[in-house]
């Protein structure tokens, strides 16, 4: 979430709306879209909430919906997921849950939101880079130095 966060930050209000094409997602609807989707899995899924999300609507929103309650909203729904997640009891994460049509244990939700959350959390990192032209060096690769080639003398 801290780098989701950084991206949110760093680009200018109506980058955060911005759609390459119509078939595309804007970030803000990618920040919509994942703290429904952790909403649904683990807070009404797992913490057995009443499910009120409205999954097209995460898609169909233009905005604006400013930077601020963007964060907010990323924010406290993770952090209410985590509450969920600190009281769950071992019979829980082995139990057959239905959700958004599923039936799976609660560990197969819990991997999938976090499998799921990084995946957007790389496509908001991708415009990120597009519209900024910013590498935010989250990751680094260690300096590649080749091994010089020995000379054999005979």
């Amino acid at each position: 979430m801290p780098r989701l966060i950084k991206c949110l930050n760093l680009l200018p209000e109506k980058d955060i709306w911005w759609r390459p094409n119509p078939a595309s997602n804007s970030v803000g609807n990618l920040v919509l879209h994942l703290s429904g989707n952790v909403r649904q899995w683990i807070i009404s899924g797992l913490g057995e909430e009443r499910d009120k999300r409205d999954r097209d609507r995460e898609f169909a929103e233009r905005g604006p919906i400013s930077r601020r309650a963007l964060v907010a909203l990323i924010r406290g729904t993770v952090a209410e997921a985590s509450s969920v997640l600190d009281r769950l009891s071992e019979d829980s994460l082995l139990r057959i849950h239905d959700i958004q049509g599923f039936h799976v244990s609660g560990m197969y939700a819990v991997f999938q939101v976090v499998h799921h959350f990084a995946y957007h959390t790389g496509q908001i990192i991708f415009v990120m880079k597009w519209k900024l032209g910013k590498d935010l060096r989250f990751t680094r690769l260690p300096v590649y130095k080749p091994k010089k080639a020995v000379t054999r003398v005979s």
